[in-house]
């Protein structure tokens, strides 16, 4: 699974030019099944999604191509984690640690 943590790097209306191009990149990650969650950080200076089911590689591509990403509005972090315990309503989502 992994986090990706946007960071914009340009003033909030650069950022706002972009959403509607930025939420169709998003509405096609969710179609596809890889974007599990997503949203603003507070105080609202990024955002963080969640996404699982890719490569690092992958993701790291599909981070490429966020409209933000291309705009140059915005960073990446991506932190890849196995989430090893979660909720209940969360459990189709656990992993095993390799091993």
């Amino acid at each position: 699974m992994f986090v990706m943590e946007l960071t914009y790097t340009a003033p909030i209306e650069a950022v706002e030019a972009q959403m509607d191009a930025h939420i169709a990149w998003l509405d096609g990650h969710y179609a596809s099944g890889v974007f599990l969650a997503s949203g603003r950080k507070v105080p609202r200076d990024g955002g963080v999604i969640l996404a699982r089911g890719v490569s690092r590689a992958e993701i790291e591509k599909i981070a490429e191509g966020d409209p933000f990403q291309v705009a140059g509005v915005c960073a990446y972090r991506i932190t890849e984690f196995v989430a090893t315990k979660t909720s209940a309503g969360l459990a189709p989502l656990r992993e095993t640690l390799p091993s």
